[in-house]
């Protein structure tokens, strides 16, 4: 197979927003010619996924993944927990992974250290060729290939032929991704707050406790850090303090006290 040729590099490369899906469906059209499918991510600590120009979710509507509550996008453990992601910021060059650990092309020391019990569930793939892709500014992208063929664990002999393509063809799909589609992402789409949302931040903004806002409010603990925690959702924010600076400079609240 001819997997390493310009017209694939030139077929996975995004080079408008128009382009994404095309380039998107390359991407998938090698991956399953060997066997495997695409898991991709722009940035591992982002919680949104790879979207084409109209916000279809590619990993659904090209590679293939089912919205089972199982997906990656929609845990908001997975950057932390994945023994994938955790790899990928250790290691820049591709590498394969199962129960049994981590292999590339040169020793990594750091690899041997991740935790991999319970792989399969906290990794979401039985075997995987990884293909970290490291971004200006410290962004990190990954792709993943996951063999198709569950009984398929040992990728050492798919490892050894193709991981230098697969290595090519994902930072050239992800890197050229961001830089069509990172100022088209620069909130994620139903980023509107509702009032119960704003109304806590902007407690939480002058110091106010979960607790404390719970009285102010009327309404339950639990009641409050939903409402927070659905604004920080929104916002594509990874905790309390960033919800607050993202809806400050959205214009819902005022960190004026």
């Amino acid at each position: 197979m001819a997997l390493l040729s310009q017209d694939h590099i030139d077929a996975v490369r995004v080079k408008s927003a128009a382009g994404v899906r095309s380039a998107a469906e390359a991407l998938h059209a090698i991956a399953q010619e060997l066997g495997m499918r695409v898991a991709p991510a722009h940035d591992i600590a982002d919680k949104r996924t790879p979207v084409d120009a109209d916000g279809g979710i590619l990993a659904t509507e090209v590679f293939g993944w089912d919205t089972d509550e199982r997906v990656w996008w929609r845990n908001s453990r997975i950057a932390l927990d994945s023994p994938l992601t955790t790899a990928c910021r250790f290691e820049s060059q591709p590498f394969w992974v199962n129960a049994n650990g981590f292999r590339t092309r040169e020793p990594n020391a750091y690899l041997t250290s991740i935790d991999l019990s319970n792989f399969e569930n906290r990794a979401m793939t039985w075997a995987a060729i990884g293909v970290p892709v490291h971004l200006p500014f410290g962004q990190i992208g990954a792709v993943s290939f996951n063999p198709l063929d569950r009984g398929k664990t040992d990728l050492s002999e798919e490892f050894e032929l193709y991981s230098d393509a697969l290595g090519l063809y994902a930072r050239t799909f992800i890197a050229t991704y961001v830089q069509v589609m990172g100022s088209a992402q620069a909130l994620p789409s139903g980023s509107r707050l509702s009032k119960r949302e704003v109304e806590c931040l902007r407690w939480a903004a002058i110091g106010k406790t979960d607790m404390e806002i719970s009285m102010i409010m009327s309404r339950s603990r639990a009641t409050v850090r939903f409402h927070i925690h659905n604004a920080a959702t929104k916002l594509n924010a990874v905790n309390r303090s960033q919800t607050v600076f993202k809806a400050a400079q959205l214009g819902y609240i005022s960190l004026q006290k």
